[in-house]
Parts: structure tokens; sequence; C-alpha cells
């Protein structure tokens, strides 16, 4: 029996048809989440290919998440003035010709320059791919068609993107990870091109381009500020006091305009709601605490502990086998009260944050792998509560824009926080540095005794060189822990929130974009 809210496209198109339009728009949202995971297992390739510094590379992730946070919002508008199918077909199309010129960067600024268009045109293609699913399909399948469409995203991308790119950057080069992506990506635009139904653009929309440009120029220099501000001395520099500056000002551009406009970019009504506000908070910080592991451990393993990139690929599809398991386990979990679930998955991302305050430089592959399959069910099990919670009083017709901005926050807090760990990486390996190399000299009676110093000398050049490669891996070594203790505390401070959310009724979530 049809339902009166299905779709036009349920009616119109048989079931063959429908299920090729799923399969095309599935594979043309997986590749975003394919090469965010794969950059981040090749960075530290990347890294010496690009002579660049460990918190320098990843700018790569950083800029290429902030430009999807800023352009997730106008996909309505792309769509309202150029329809689904064209919309979808340019970013397939586009996104795929990006990636290719992503593995021809020479320069660390080409390869951050492509990764920032990658990020934009990969944005539009989930929230209208998700749009485009639940079209197809009758009211009644929803929930299915939606946790086949989030499991393909789960599993595809985070699982065998990472192993496979590994193995081809270990075998030939890091570009070579980004290659593989070029077929899949071609292959998704000519199944795009076949398959979607062709329809007249919507009625068009006007873009609040004072709300998009401001918005977009206090975050770009935000980002700036956070990830350029440790090398450059912080506020010593007249490029970040620049930078801050004009944060500041696009800011209350942004916050002005927001309040006193008719039809605002981002309208401040829905922060009248107070569990999507608080749902607002805790998607930030669950952004915080999403990828920022996989762009630490990377550079770690390999630079510090000499770890393969097939090894730190594995250790990162880990991560997307557990991310599946909590997808499954939420939707155990999604017959009690959302708060419940928010605070195991808050809480196992506290646990897998303390687990790797105890780490040192000779942990094995097994307690890695296990550390990221405990994230990935983290991740799974929160998000699905967190949309229920969030989106549970928030009126329908502010549903659509209530998305919107929270993907936004969830991206930015990716972004920032990424920038904000690499900052206390770099300060504390430095100090760190300088307390225990006062340590090193002729009248420190300890390192007489044969027994201590073993292979190192400071008799010897080759001595004193294999002494000071070790006391930076230490100081090295000590700055990611305290970077891992600030992500084991904003865990433990979302649980807190958690509790402060009022229990409503319940709808469909999704799992996230990436």
């Amino acid at each position: 029996m049809s339902d009166p809210l299905d779709s036009p496209l349920v009616a119109a198109y048989s079931f063959p048809r429908r299920v090729a339009i799923m399969a095309a728009v599935v594979l043309g949202s997986t590749l975003y989440s394919t090469t965010l995971l794969v950059a981040s297992a090749m960075l530290p390739q990347m890294q010496g290919s690009m002579a660049a510094t460990a918190d320098e590379i990843a700018w790569t992730t950083t800029f290429n998440i902030l430009a999807t946070a800023i352009v997730t919002p106008m996909a309505g508008f792309f769509v309202s003035n150029f329809g689904r199918r064209n919309v979808m077909i340019f970013a397939v199309g586009g996104f795929t010709f990006v990636t290719y010129m992503c593995g021809q960067a020479e320069s660390l600024e080409t390869l951050v320059f492509w990764r920032i268009l990658q990020g934009g045109l990969g944005a539009p293609v989930v929230p209208i791919s998700n749009a485009l699913v639940l079209d197809c399909f009758p009211r009644r399948q929803a929930g299915i068609v939606s946790s086949i469409f989030g499991m393909t995203a789960v599993v595809l991308g985070p699982v065998i993107g990472p192993t496979l790119g590994g193995i081809l950057a270990e075998t030939y080069s890091w570009r070579y990870a980004f290659y593989m992506i070029v077929p899949a990506g071609a292959a998704g635009f000519i199944a795009l091109w076949l398959v979607l139904p062709k329809e007249p653009p919507g009625a068009g929309t006007r873009l609040d381009w004072i709300g998009f440009l401001s918005l977009s120029l206090g975050l770009g220099c935000l980002q700036l500020v956070l990830s350029r501000g440790q090398r450059l001395d912080w506020y010593e520099s007249p490029e970040i006091m620049l930078e801050t500056v004009l944060a500041i000002l696009a800011f209350y551009l942004f916050i002005a305009h927001s309040a006193t406009a008719d039809r605002p970019f981002l309208s401040p009504r829905l922060l009248r709601d107070r569990n999507y506000a608080l749902g607002l908070l805790l998607v930030l910080i669950y952004g915080m605490l999403n990828f920022t592991p996989l762009v630490l451990l990377p550079p770690l393993l390999q630079t510090h502990v000499g770890f393969p990139d097939s090894t730190i690929g594995m250790i990162v599809a880990a991560r997307g086998v557990g991310g599946t398991i909590g997808f499954f386990s939420a939707m155990f979990l999604a017959r009690f009260d959302p708060r419940i679930g928010m605070t195991m998955g808050f809480g196992l991302l506290a646990l897998s944050g303390v687990w790797l305050m105890e780490i040192d430089l000779n942990i094995g592959m097994n307690d890695l792998l296990m550390n990221s399959l405990v994230q990935g069910m983290a991740t799974g099990v929160v998000w699905v509560p967190l949309s229920v919670m969030a989106f549970s009083t928030l009126e329908p017709r502010l549903m659509s824009e209530g998305m919107a901005v929270f993907h936004l926050l969830r991206n930015i807090g990716s972004s920032l926080f990424i920038s904000l760990a690499f900052a206390m990486v770099i300060s504390s390996t430095g100090a760190n540095y300088s307390r225990m190399t006062e340590m090193v000299t002729p009248y420190n009676r300890a390192l007489s005794l044969p027994w201590a110093m073993g292979s190192w000398t400071m008799e010897t050049m080759p001595g004193l060189a294999r002494l000071t490669r070790e006391i930076n891996r230490q100081a090295a070594m000590i700055g990611y822990l305290n970077a891992f203790s600030l992500y084991t505390v904003t865990s433990l401070g979302a649980i807190a929130l958690v509790w402060m959310a009022r229990r409503r009724r319940a709808i469909i979530a999704t799992p996230p974009s990436k």
C-alpha cells in the first residue's frame, strides 16, 4: 500500500532502478570518507616527501575538513538552483579530478590547495545522497535504507581505503593512495550520469552572501591562527595578530548580521531549542574527538616508533571495523534513553584516551589495533543517540537547516581540535627536549656509569647524535601523551553535558558522513 508521504520517485521507477540509484549515490558518498582516512594514514610519507613538519602536513587534513564544513550548509542552495542530478554529477566528477591532482602535487602548498578543493567539492555529495536514498524508497523502509546507506559509508571507506592505500604507499608511494580512488570516482561519475533521474531545478533561493563570506573568513582565519601560531611564536608574529583581528571582526559581522537579517545563512532561531543547542555543543566535542587520533597516531608511529605504512593503514582500518560494531550496538541501544548510549560512547572514548596516555615507544601493533577498534566502537555508539537527542524536539520546518548546522559544527570541531592538538605536541616536545638536554653534561655522575649510557656517548659525534635522536624521541612521546590527555579530558567533559538534555521522543538518525 502506498504512503501519501512517499516521494514521486517511488512510483515512477521500478525496484531495480531504485536499487541502481542507491548503489550509484552510495559509491559517490563513500569517496570522501575514503580520501580523508587514506590521507590520515599517509601523513608520515607525505611529510617526508614534502619536507614538512608534523603540524604542517596536518594542514592537508584540517583544511580539507574545514572546506567541507563551510560548503556543506550550501548543499540546499546548490540543489535549489541547479538540481540534484547536476550537482551530484559535477561534484563527483570534480572530486575525482581534484583527487588525481592531489597525487600529482609537488609541494605542500599545492597539496593543501587541492585538498581544500577536494573537501569543498565532496561536501554536497553526502547530504544529497542521503536525501536521494530516502526519496527512492517507501517511507516505511526508511530505517532499513538509512542503515544500509550508513553501513556502506562506515565499512567501504574507513576499512578498505586505508588498508589498500597503505599497501600501495609502501609498495610504490603515497601518491598511489590517491590514484587508487580515481577509478572508483570515474565509475561513480558514469553511474550517476546513467541512473540519476532528470529533474528540473527548484524555484531557486538567494544565498546570504554576507553571512556565508563572514563565516568562511572567520573560520579560515581561526584555523590559520591555530595551525601556524606555534611555529610563528603566536602573538609575536604580525601575521597571527592580523589573522586574529580579522577572525574577531568576521565573527562579529556574522553574529550581528544573523541576528538582524530576514533570511540569514544560519538562523539563530535554532538555538531556542534546548536539546538542539546542547546537541550542537556535544557534536562539536564529538567532532573534536572523532579524527584527532587518526591524525596524531600515524606521524608518531612511523617517525618515532618505526611502523611501515601498511601497518599504519591496518591500524586506521581497525577503526572502521569498530565503527561497524558500534553502529549495530547503537541500533540495539536505541530502545533506551539516548543519554545512556551517549554516556557509554563518550565513556569508551575516554577509555581509549586513558589507554593512549599509557603507551610508550615500545608499543606493539596488537595494542594499537584494539585501541583503534575501541575508538571506532565509541564513535559508532555515540552518533545515533546524539542525533536522536539533538533533533527530538526541533520543529520539522527547521530540520533541514538544523541538520546543516549540526554537520557544520562537527567538521569545525575536527579541524580546530587537530590543530590545537598538534600545537600542544610541538610546544611540549620543545619544552621537554630543553629540560632533558640540561641533564646531558659531563658533570652528571649518573651518565658516567657504563650501564646507564649503553651505546650513547658524549665522547664521539656519532654517539652524541644517537643520544640527541633518543632525547628527541622521548620528548616527542611526552608531547603526544599530553595531546592524548587533552583528548581524554574532553571526552569526560562531554559525559557531564549529556545528562543536561531532556528525554523526549526519538527520530530516525543516520550515521555521520565520515
